[in-house]
């Protein structure tokens, strides 16, 4: 495969732009610390000890590739926005000239 057909596939290439997600470090700590429960943005960044708005920017990205689900939960009488991951488990086979992306999603995630 050329290098501008890599290039060109990374631009619009859904499973491309997993692979890159999973392999972004602050990504993958989210995705870990929601993995089991659902949890707030302030939560998570407190536990992760990293900014607001970069867990924002973070669970965005996740969000547009379905790779995690936001929904509201009562916290007393206040209703919050939580998210939680929708994927447990991701393997990526390199066989061909194309990767292969298989997600295993999380149960109970309501996939």
């Amino acid at each position: 495969m050329t290098k501008s057909r890599m290039l060109l596939l990374s631009e619009y290439d859904i499973t491309q732009k997993i692979i890159e997600a999973l392999s972004n470090v602050c990504s993958r700590a989210i995705l870990f610390s929601v993995r089991d429960k659902a949890k707030d943005v302030g939560s998570i960044a407190a536990e992760l000890g990293i900014s607001l708005s970069a867990v924002y920017t973070t669970l965005r990205r996740l969000e547009d590739l379905a790779l995690v689900e936001k929904r509201y939960d009562l916290n007393g009488k206040t209703k919050i926005m939580v998210y939680r991951s929708r994927i447990s488990r991701a393997e990526i086979l390199m066989d061909g000239e194309e990767p292969e992306l298989r997600l295993i999603s999380s149960a109970g995630s309501g996939q």
